[in-house]
């Protein structure tokens, strides 16, 4: 079922693509915001309850209706609501449609309208980024976002869905980094009355989520790409990111790929942040026809991922 949720899916938001900000995804900001209001005192201890209740409550619900599903009619519906859960959580036209329009323009010349379509993605000021830098932003950004809205989304899905709790592990993912951000962006804004203890919990409990993620991501890329030079740029190089689950993915995606990655940080408040190393990691200067080999490795990267989705079904049915 797990395989068959997932290819359903991709194929649904292939044709009817969702917007990041779904109404689904919406309305758990707003839940997660009304916790914030309600249970965040500033310190420690209740951040960490806020945290808890804004991200775990609605990941336990998905379980328990998954759980509900199944004991009233069975896989059939437990695969319904399994994919439509994962639609409103898992896919790549939530962010391609930037990474596309960038591209187009900087193949067409127009490096003014690419810098324009990047600040609009990071909601940064990107007018004095140069045409290499606005490459190899668009590049980075993209890798990261098919991990966070893809492979990881994929891979605790996958985890909690042989724990019995069918598609909670997928909104899980997708809500603590939401919050990871959202949080961290209104404890800046004084009026929006969230305290620094709560985004420090909110970042800190995402990079321990992300943390497998990545890693499995990173290995993917090598594997997809070009094995010895990706493992060699993230045992050298993950380190210089002050993500360090960003980094382990920037590294092997620039290894993999052969372009160099980082020396540019941008702290965006909208969909990523990225703090790039003080230098560029080896590899060749970012070019419009790595867009090309990016899109490759990533398609390949699903691929290895379906196929061992594909055996491990086929182990099960067979054992």
């Amino acid at each position: 079922m797990i395989l068959l949720a997932i290819v359903i899916t991709l194929l649904l938001e292939q044709v009817w693509p969702v917007a990041p900000r779904n109404p689904v995804m919406l309305a758990l900001l707003r839940w997660a915001r009304t916790v914030a209001r309600n249970m965040d005192t500033g310190a420690g201890n209740h951040a960490w309850l806020a945290w808890a209740v804004a991200v775990g409550l609605p990941a336990l619900g998905v379980g328990a209706v998954h759980a509900l599903l199944n004991g009233l009619g069975g896989w059939p519906l437990t695969t319904l609501w399994t994919i439509a859960v994962l639609y409103c959580t898992l896919g790549f036209r939530q962010f391609s449609h930037h990474f596309v329009a960038i591209r187009d323009a900087l193949e067409l010349g127009d490096d003014e309208r690419a810098r324009q379509l990047l600040a609009q993605w990071l909601q940064v000021d990107a007018s004095a980024v140069a045409r290499s830098d606005v490459v190899r932003l668009a590049l980075e950004v993209s890798v990261l976002a098919a991990h966070r809205h893809v492979f990881g989304v994929m891979l605790w899905f996958c985890l909690l869905q042989v724990l019995g709790l069918g598609p909670a592990g997928a909104l899980l993912y997708r809500q603590a980094e939401a919050l990871s951000r959202a949080w961290r962006r209104d404890a800046a804004a004084p009026e929006r009355g969230v305290s620094t203890a709560l985004a420090r919990v909110a970042q800190g409990a995402w990079r321990w989520i992300d943390w497998l993620p990545a890693r499995a991501t990173a290995l993917a890329l090598a594997i997809v790409g070009s094995f010895e030079d990706a493992i060699d740029a993230w045992r050298r190089h993950a380190g210089q990111f002050a993500n360090a689950n960003d980094g382990v993915i920037m590294a092997a995606a620039s290894g993999a790929v052969g372009v160099r990655l980082g020396s540019v940080s941008v702290r965006a408040p909208g969909p990523l942040a990225i703090d790039g190393p003080a230098d560029a990691l080896p590899g060749e200067v970012p070019s419009v026809a790595h867009f090309a080999r990016v899109v490759g490795l990533v398609w390949r990267m699903v691929a290895l991922w379906l196929l061992l989705l594909a055996l491990l079904t086929v182990a099960h049915v067979l054992g």
